[in-house]
Protein backbone atom coordinates (compact mmCIF):
# COMPACT_ATOMS: atom_id res chain seq x y z
CA UNK A 1 0.00 0.00 0.00
CA UNK A 2 2.79 2.43 0.93
CA UNK A 3 4.70 1.65 -2.26
CA UNK A 4 1.69 2.40 -4.44
CA UNK A 5 0.95 5.60 -2.55
CA UNK A 6 4.52 6.75 -3.14
CA UNK A 7 4.22 6.06 -6.86
CA UNK A 8 0.95 7.93 -7.00
CA UNK A 9 2.19 11.27 -5.79
CA UNK A 10 5.72 11.68 -7.14
CA UNK A 11 5.41 12.70 -10.80
CA UNK A 12 8.14 15.05 -12.03
CA UNK A 13 7.08 18.65 -11.68
CA UNK A 14 7.92 19.48 -15.27
CA UNK A 15 5.95 16.51 -16.57
CA UNK A 16 2.63 17.36 -14.93
CA UNK A 17 1.64 21.00 -15.45
CA UNK A 18 -1.06 22.28 -13.12
CA UNK A 19 -3.15 23.25 -16.16
CA UNK A 20 -4.04 19.55 -16.51
CA UNK A 21 -6.09 17.43 -14.14
CA UNK A 22 -3.57 15.46 -12.06
CA UNK A 23 -5.69 12.40 -11.34
CA UNK A 24 -3.06 10.47 -9.30
CA UNK A 25 -2.81 13.35 -6.84
CA UNK A 26 -6.60 13.63 -6.57
CA UNK A 27 -6.87 9.88 -5.95
CA UNK A 28 -4.20 10.05 -3.24
CA UNK A 29 -6.06 12.97 -1.66
CA UNK A 30 -9.29 11.00 -1.76
CA UNK A 31 -7.57 8.01 -0.14
CA UNK A 32 -6.13 10.14 2.66
CA UNK A 33 -9.52 11.82 3.16
CA UNK A 34 -11.09 8.35 3.44
CA UNK A 35 -8.59 7.33 6.13
CA UNK A 36 -9.04 10.60 8.03
CA UNK A 37 -12.84 10.47 8.05
CA UNK A 38 -12.95 6.72 8.71
CA UNK A 39 -11.20 7.37 12.01
CA UNK A 40 -13.51 10.29 12.77
CA UNK A 41 -16.54 8.10 12.01
CA UNK A 42 -15.57 5.77 14.83
CA UNK A 43 -16.93 8.31 17.30
CA UNK A 44 -20.63 8.17 16.35
CA UNK A 45 -20.29 4.49 15.40
CA UNK A 46 -19.36 3.49 18.96
CA UNK A 47 -21.82 5.84 20.68
CA UNK A 48 -24.00 2.87 21.76
CA UNK A 49 -20.92 1.25 23.38
CA UNK A 50 -19.90 4.47 25.12
CA UNK A 51 -23.46 5.19 26.23
CA UNK A 52 -23.70 1.79 27.90
CA UNK A 53 -20.15 1.77 29.33
CA UNK A 54 -20.35 5.23 30.92
CA UNK A 55 -24.14 5.29 31.54
CA UNK A 56 -24.52 8.41 29.40
CA UNK A 57 -27.75 10.15 28.48
CA UNK A 58 -28.43 11.56 25.01
CA UNK A 59 -27.31 15.03 26.05
CA UNK A 60 -23.89 13.70 27.10
CA UNK A 61 -23.61 11.81 23.81
CA UNK A 62 -24.34 15.08 22.04
CA UNK A 63 -21.57 16.78 24.03
CA UNK A 64 -19.03 14.30 22.65
CA UNK A 65 -20.07 15.31 19.16
CA UNK A 66 -19.92 18.96 20.22
CA UNK A 67 -16.33 18.54 21.48
CA UNK A 68 -15.27 17.08 18.14
CA UNK A 69 -17.22 19.39 15.88
CA UNK A 70 -16.50 22.59 17.82
CA UNK A 71 -12.72 22.32 17.47
CA UNK A 72 -13.07 21.46 13.79
CA UNK A 73 -15.52 24.31 13.26
CA UNK A 74 -13.67 27.08 15.07
CA UNK A 75 -10.16 26.29 13.86
CA UNK A 76 -10.77 25.59 10.17
CA UNK A 77 -11.46 29.17 9.03
CA UNK A 78 -8.36 30.38 10.89
CA UNK A 79 -6.22 27.67 9.30
CA UNK A 80 -7.64 28.47 5.86
CA UNK A 81 -7.08 32.22 6.28
CA UNK A 82 -3.46 31.66 7.31
CA UNK A 83 -2.63 29.15 4.57
CA UNK A 84 -4.09 31.43 1.87
CA UNK A 85 -1.19 33.75 2.70
CA UNK A 86 1.39 31.06 3.53
CA UNK A 87 0.61 27.55 2.26
CA UNK A 88 1.83 24.74 4.53
CA UNK A 89 2.16 21.57 2.43
CA UNK A 90 3.28 19.35 5.29
CA UNK A 91 0.46 20.45 7.60
CA UNK A 92 -1.61 17.72 5.94
CA UNK A 93 0.50 15.00 7.59
CA UNK A 94 0.54 17.00 10.84
CA UNK A 95 -3.26 17.03 10.93
CA UNK A 96 -3.37 13.25 10.57
CA UNK A 97 -0.85 12.96 13.39
CA UNK A 98 -3.12 14.93 15.73
CA UNK A 99 -6.02 12.69 14.70
CA UNK A 100 -3.85 9.68 15.60
CA UNK A 101 -3.31 11.10 19.11
CA UNK A 102 -7.05 11.49 19.53
CA UNK A 103 -7.62 7.91 18.38
CA UNK A 104 -5.14 6.50 20.91
CA UNK A 105 -6.73 8.49 23.73
CA UNK A 106 -10.22 7.43 22.67
CA UNK A 107 -9.23 3.76 22.84
CA UNK A 108 -7.37 3.97 26.17
CA UNK A 109 -9.27 6.45 28.35
CA UNK A 110 -11.55 5.32 31.17
CA UNK A 111 -13.23 8.64 32.03
CA UNK A 112 -15.89 10.76 30.34
CA UNK A 113 -13.87 14.05 30.48
CA UNK A 114 -10.99 12.39 28.61
CA UNK A 115 -13.46 11.14 26.01
CA UNK A 116 -14.27 14.81 25.37
CA UNK A 117 -10.52 15.60 25.06
CA UNK A 118 -10.06 12.71 22.62
CA UNK A 119 -12.97 13.95 20.52
CA UNK A 120 -11.51 17.48 20.55
CA UNK A 121 -8.14 16.18 19.32
CA UNK A 122 -9.79 14.34 16.43
CA UNK A 123 -11.60 17.58 15.56
CA UNK A 124 -8.34 19.55 15.68
CA UNK A 125 -6.72 17.13 13.25
CA UNK A 126 -9.67 17.58 10.92
CA UNK A 127 -9.39 21.37 11.09
CA UNK A 128 -5.74 21.23 10.02
CA UNK A 129 -6.37 18.72 7.24
CA UNK A 130 -9.38 20.03 5.31
CA UNK A 131 -8.45 23.60 4.18
CA UNK A 132 -5.06 22.67 2.72
CA UNK A 133 -6.39 19.44 1.23
CA UNK A 134 -9.19 21.36 -0.50
CA UNK A 135 -6.62 23.84 -1.86
CA UNK A 136 -4.46 21.01 -3.15
CA UNK A 137 -7.49 19.44 -4.86
CA UNK A 138 -8.14 22.73 -6.65
CA UNK A 139 -4.47 23.02 -7.63
CA UNK A 140 -4.56 19.54 -9.19
CA UNK A 141 -7.99 20.03 -10.82
CA UNK A 142 -6.80 21.43 -14.14
CA UNK A 143 -9.91 23.65 -14.18
CA UNK A 144 -12.34 20.82 -13.39
CA UNK A 145 -12.99 22.26 -9.96
CA UNK A 146 -16.28 20.50 -9.25
CA UNK A 147 -14.91 17.12 -10.30
CA UNK A 148 -11.80 17.59 -8.14
CA UNK A 149 -13.78 18.58 -5.06
CA UNK A 150 -16.19 15.68 -5.53
CA UNK A 151 -13.37 13.17 -5.89
CA UNK A 152 -11.64 14.60 -2.82
CA UNK A 153 -14.83 14.66 -0.74
CA UNK A 154 -16.12 11.24 -1.77
CA UNK A 155 -13.12 9.68 -0.09
CA UNK A 156 -14.18 11.32 3.17
CA UNK A 157 -17.78 10.24 2.75
CA UNK A 158 -16.74 6.69 1.94
CA UNK A 159 -14.54 6.65 5.04
CA UNK A 160 -17.47 7.93 7.09
CA UNK A 161 -19.60 5.11 5.68
CA UNK A 162 -16.97 2.48 6.50
CA UNK A 163 -16.65 3.66 10.11
CA UNK A 164 -19.88 2.05 11.41
CA UNK A 165 -19.26 -1.08 9.33
CA UNK A 166 -15.77 -1.58 10.74
CA UNK A 167 -16.97 -0.71 14.22
CA UNK A 168 -19.55 -3.47 13.97
CA UNK A 169 -16.93 -5.92 12.69
CA UNK A 170 -13.96 -4.98 14.90
CA UNK A 171 -14.83 -2.87 17.92
CA UNK A 172 -17.97 -4.57 19.18
CA UNK A 173 -16.60 -8.15 18.97
CA UNK A 174 -13.33 -6.97 20.54
CA UNK A 175 -13.00 -5.18 23.88
CA UNK A 176 -15.43 -2.31 23.34
CA UNK A 177 -13.77 1.04 22.74
CA UNK A 178 -10.27 -0.49 22.99
CA UNK A 179 -10.95 -2.06 19.62
CA UNK A 180 -10.25 1.42 18.19
CA UNK A 181 -6.54 0.60 18.56
CA UNK A 182 -6.89 -1.61 15.47
CA UNK A 183 -7.23 1.57 13.41
CA UNK A 184 -3.79 2.95 14.30
CA UNK A 185 -2.13 1.43 11.17
CA UNK A 186 -4.68 3.29 9.01
CA UNK A 187 -3.68 6.59 10.60
CA UNK A 188 0.00 5.80 10.05
CA UNK A 189 -0.71 4.99 6.40
CA UNK A 190 -2.49 8.33 6.11
CA UNK A 191 0.55 10.15 7.48
CA UNK A 192 2.78 8.42 4.89
CA UNK A 193 0.48 9.28 1.95
CA UNK A 194 0.05 12.88 3.10
CA UNK A 195 3.80 13.32 3.52
CA UNK A 196 4.24 12.30 -0.14
CA UNK A 197 1.46 14.67 -1.17
CA UNK A 198 3.16 17.44 0.81
CA UNK A 199 6.35 16.84 -1.20
CA UNK A 200 4.42 17.12 -4.50
CA UNK A 201 2.61 20.22 -3.25
CA UNK A 202 5.87 21.88 -2.15
CA UNK A 203 7.46 21.18 -5.54
CA UNK A 204 4.60 22.92 -7.34
CA UNK A 205 4.73 25.88 -4.97
CA UNK A 206 8.45 26.22 -5.71
CA UNK A 207 7.71 26.07 -9.46
CA UNK A 208 5.00 28.72 -9.21
CA UNK A 209 7.38 31.09 -7.39
CA UNK A 210 9.65 31.07 -10.47
CA UNK A 211 6.80 32.28 -12.70
CA UNK A 212 5.46 35.78 -13.06
CA UNK A 213 2.59 36.13 -10.56
CA UNK A 214 -0.83 36.49 -12.10
CA UNK A 215 -3.02 39.45 -11.32
CA UNK A 216 -5.44 38.69 -8.47
CA UNK A 217 -8.90 37.75 -9.72
CA UNK A 218 -11.87 39.91 -8.79
CA UNK A 219 -15.15 38.64 -7.39
CA UNK A 220 -17.94 38.46 -10.00
CA UNK A 221 -20.29 40.31 -7.60
CA UNK A 222 -20.11 43.62 -5.70
CA UNK A 223 -19.10 43.34 -2.00
CA UNK A 224 -22.60 43.79 -0.56
CA UNK A 225 -23.99 41.06 -2.78
CA UNK A 226 -21.05 38.80 -1.91
CA UNK A 227 -21.94 39.02 1.79
CA UNK A 228 -25.61 38.39 1.09
CA UNK A 229 -24.77 35.38 -1.07
CA UNK A 230 -22.47 33.97 1.62
CA UNK A 231 -25.35 34.29 4.10
CA UNK A 232 -27.62 32.35 1.72
CA UNK A 233 -25.01 29.63 1.32
CA UNK A 234 -24.71 29.47 5.10
CA UNK A 235 -28.46 28.91 5.42
CA UNK A 236 -28.29 26.08 2.88
CA UNK A 237 -25.37 24.45 4.69
CA UNK A 238 -27.37 24.80 7.92
CA UNK A 239 -30.37 22.93 6.51
CA UNK A 240 -28.18 20.17 5.06
CA UNK A 241 -25.88 19.51 7.99
CA UNK A 242 -28.40 19.99 10.78
CA UNK A 243 -30.45 17.23 9.17
CA UNK A 244 -27.34 15.09 8.62
CA UNK A 245 -26.53 15.52 12.32
CA UNK A 246 -29.86 13.92 13.20
CA UNK A 247 -29.03 10.86 11.10
CA UNK A 248 -25.30 10.65 11.79
CA UNK A 249 -25.61 10.85 15.59
CA UNK A 250 -29.01 9.33 16.40
CA UNK A 251 -30.11 7.13 13.51
CA UNK A 252 -28.90 3.96 15.25
CA UNK A 253 -30.85 4.89 18.40
CA UNK A 254 -33.92 5.63 16.26
CA UNK A 255 -33.77 2.20 14.64
CA UNK A 256 -33.11 0.43 17.93
CA UNK A 257 -35.87 2.27 19.77
CA UNK A 258 -38.59 2.21 17.12
CA UNK A 259 -37.97 -1.13 15.41
CA UNK A 260 -36.02 -3.12 18.02
CA UNK A 261 -32.84 -3.55 15.96
CA UNK A 262 -29.67 -4.72 17.69
CA UNK A 263 -26.63 -2.42 17.78
CA UNK A 264 -24.97 -4.27 14.90
CA UNK A 265 -28.14 -4.31 12.78
CA UNK A 266 -28.58 -0.57 13.31
CA UNK A 267 -24.95 0.15 12.40
CA UNK A 268 -25.24 -1.82 9.18
CA UNK A 269 -28.26 0.28 8.21
CA UNK A 270 -26.32 3.42 9.11
CA UNK A 271 -23.68 2.21 6.65
CA UNK A 272 -26.35 2.04 3.92
CA UNK A 273 -27.21 5.69 4.51
CA UNK A 274 -23.58 6.85 4.71
CA UNK A 275 -22.67 4.93 1.55
CA UNK A 276 -25.52 6.75 -0.19
CA UNK A 277 -24.00 10.03 0.99
CA UNK A 278 -20.70 9.01 -0.61
CA UNK A 279 -22.46 8.21 -3.89
CA UNK A 280 -24.18 11.58 -3.90
CA UNK A 281 -20.94 13.45 -3.26
CA UNK A 282 -19.23 12.08 -6.37
CA UNK A 283 -22.17 13.28 -8.48
CA UNK A 284 -22.48 16.85 -7.20
CA UNK A 285 -19.21 18.29 -8.47
CA UNK A 286 -19.23 17.00 -12.07
CA UNK A 287 -22.93 17.90 -12.43
CA UNK A 288 -22.10 21.40 -11.22
CA UNK A 289 -19.28 21.65 -13.78
CA UNK A 290 -21.72 20.72 -16.55
CA UNK A 291 -25.08 22.21 -15.57
CA UNK A 292 -24.02 25.06 -13.29
CA UNK A 293 -23.63 25.17 -9.49
CA UNK A 294 -26.98 26.82 -8.77
CA UNK A 295 -29.03 24.14 -10.51
CA UNK A 296 -27.31 21.36 -8.60
CA UNK A 297 -27.69 23.21 -5.29
CA UNK A 298 -31.37 23.83 -6.01
CA UNK A 299 -32.10 20.19 -6.75
CA UNK A 300 -29.96 18.66 -4.00
CA UNK A 301 -31.25 20.79 -1.11
CA UNK A 302 -34.95 21.11 -1.96
CA UNK A 303 -35.35 17.84 -3.89
CA UNK A 304 -34.75 15.78 -0.76
CA UNK A 305 -37.73 17.28 1.12
CA UNK A 306 -40.40 14.74 -0.01
CA UNK A 307 -38.30 11.86 1.30
CA UNK A 308 -37.45 13.47 4.66
CA UNK A 309 -41.10 14.36 5.26
CA UNK A 310 -42.17 10.73 4.79
CA UNK A 311 -39.33 9.03 6.70
CA UNK A 312 -40.60 9.52 10.32
CA UNK A 313 -43.82 7.65 9.48
CA UNK A 314 -42.35 4.75 7.45
CA UNK A 315 -41.96 1.15 8.62
CA UNK A 316 -38.57 -0.50 9.12
CA UNK A 317 -38.12 -1.54 5.48
CA UNK A 318 -39.12 1.79 3.95
CA UNK A 319 -37.12 3.75 6.52
CA UNK A 320 -33.93 2.11 5.23
CA UNK A 321 -35.04 2.52 1.60
CA UNK A 322 -35.82 6.23 2.05
CA UNK A 323 -32.39 6.98 3.50
CA UNK A 324 -30.81 6.03 0.15
CA UNK A 325 -32.30 8.90 -1.95
CA UNK A 326 -31.97 11.21 1.07
CA UNK A 327 -28.23 10.51 1.25
CA UNK A 328 -27.62 10.69 -2.51
CA UNK A 329 -29.60 13.88 -3.16
CA UNK A 330 -28.58 15.77 -0.04
CA UNK A 331 -24.86 15.01 -0.36
CA UNK A 332 -24.64 16.25 -3.94
CA UNK A 333 -25.02 19.81 -2.66
CA UNK A 334 -21.76 20.35 -0.79
CA UNK A 335 -19.20 20.05 -3.63
CA UNK A 336 -21.29 22.48 -5.67
CA UNK A 337 -21.66 24.87 -2.71
CA UNK A 338 -17.93 24.78 -1.98
CA UNK A 339 -16.86 25.48 -5.58
CA UNK A 340 -19.57 28.17 -5.83
CA UNK A 341 -18.05 29.87 -2.78
CA UNK A 342 -14.52 29.62 -4.17
CA UNK A 343 -15.71 31.25 -7.41
CA UNK A 344 -17.46 33.91 -5.35
CA UNK A 345 -14.21 34.75 -3.50
CA UNK A 346 -11.38 33.97 -5.97
CA UNK A 347 -7.92 33.75 -4.45
CA UNK A 348 -9.29 32.71 -1.04
CA UNK A 349 -9.55 28.98 -1.57
CA UNK A 350 -8.36 28.02 1.91
CA UNK A 351 -10.53 30.58 3.67
CA UNK A 352 -13.66 29.45 1.82
CA UNK A 353 -12.89 25.77 2.45
CA UNK A 354 -12.20 26.50 6.11
CA UNK A 355 -15.37 28.54 6.51
CA UNK A 356 -17.63 26.04 4.77
CA UNK A 357 -16.16 22.89 6.29
CA UNK A 358 -15.94 24.62 9.66
CA UNK A 359 -19.50 25.92 9.51
CA UNK A 360 -20.73 22.48 8.43
CA UNK A 361 -18.98 20.85 11.37
CA UNK A 362 -20.19 23.56 13.72
CA UNK A 363 -23.79 23.14 12.65
CA UNK A 364 -23.47 19.40 13.10
CA UNK A 365 -22.03 19.98 16.58
CA UNK A 366 -24.77 22.33 17.71
CA UNK A 367 -27.37 20.13 16.04
CA UNK A 368 -26.13 17.00 17.82
CA UNK A 369 -26.19 18.74 21.20
CA UNK A 370 -29.63 20.33 20.75
CA UNK A 371 -31.16 17.21 19.27
CA UNK A 372 -29.75 15.17 22.15
CA UNK A 373 -31.58 17.38 24.66
CA UNK A 374 -34.74 17.23 22.55
CA UNK A 375 -34.53 13.42 22.37
CA UNK A 376 -34.17 13.20 26.16
CA UNK A 377 -37.33 15.27 26.70
CA UNK A 378 -39.59 14.40 23.75
CA UNK A 379 -38.27 11.11 22.38
CA UNK A 380 -36.09 10.18 19.44
CA UNK A 381 -39.01 9.81 17.03
CA UNK A 382 -40.10 13.39 17.68
CA UNK A 383 -36.62 14.56 16.64
CA UNK A 384 -37.09 13.12 13.16
CA UNK A 385 -40.54 14.61 12.76
CA UNK A 386 -39.14 18.07 13.52
CA UNK A 387 -36.02 17.67 11.34
CA UNK A 388 -38.03 16.47 8.35
CA UNK A 389 -38.95 20.10 7.54
CA UNK A 390 -35.36 21.38 7.42
CA UNK A 391 -34.79 20.80 3.66
CA UNK A 392 -37.58 23.29 2.91
CA UNK A 393 -35.01 25.99 3.71
CA UNK A 394 -33.67 25.07 0.26
CA UNK A 395 -36.28 27.42 -1.20
CA UNK A 396 -33.74 30.18 -0.52
CA UNK A 397 -31.70 28.88 -3.47
CA UNK A 398 -33.92 30.92 -5.77
CA UNK A 399 -32.07 34.04 -4.55
CA UNK A 400 -28.59 32.75 -5.44
CA UNK A 401 -27.08 34.59 -8.45
CA UNK A 402 -25.67 32.58 -11.36
CA UNK A 403 -21.91 33.12 -11.34
CA UNK A 404 -21.08 31.21 -14.52
CA UNK A 405 -22.86 29.64 -17.42
CA UNK A 406 -22.93 25.83 -17.58
CA UNK A 407 -20.01 24.25 -19.39
CA UNK A 408 -20.81 22.53 -22.67
CA UNK A 409 -19.62 18.95 -22.84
Amino acid sequence: MERSATAVVQPPVSAVPVEQTVLPVLLALSLSHMLNDMIQALLPAIYPVLKQTYALNFAQVGMITLAFQATASLLQPAVGFYTDRKPLPYSLALGMGVTLLGLVLLASTATYPLLLVAAALVGTGSSIFHPEASRLARLASGGRHGFAQSLFQVGGNFGTALGPLLAAAVILPATGQRGALWFIPLAVLGIVVLSRLGRWYQAHLDLRRTRKPAAPAASPLPPRKVYATLALLGALIFSKHFYLASLGSYYTFFLMGKFGFSVREAQLRLFVFLFSVAAGTILGGPLGDHFGRKRVIWFSILGVAPFTLVLPYANAFWTVVLTVPIGVILASAFPAILVYGQELLPGKVGLVAGMFFGFAFGIAAVGAALLGHLADHAGIEYVYRVCSFLPLIGLLTVFLPDLRKPRAG
